[in-house]
């Protein structure tokens, strides 16, 4: 998770949007929270499993410390 900084934050008047323009923020903020909730909810279950494989390599195995993985995009 990042850090914020105040000077990054944009202030939003949402009684001087427009109604579509309001509208289409609180689209774009339900469904980043959404994201981030899911993304919680699946780091959340990999940390209370015991054994964690993934395509046939052993990630994590209950006892042992964690060594690290990383993805590779397919296309």
């Amino acid at each position: 998770m990042g850090v914020r900084s105040e000077k990054n934050l944009k202030k939003i008047n949402l009684q001087q949007m427009s109604d579509c323009e309001r509208i289409q923020l609180i689209k774009e903020v339900r469904e980043k929270l959404q994201q981030k909730s899911t993304e919680e909810k699946l780091w959340q279950s990999l940390v209370e499993v015991e054994n964690l494989t993934i395509n046939g390599s052993i990630i994590y195995r209950e006892g042992q410390q964690l060594t690290g993985f990383s993805f590779k995009e397919r296309v």
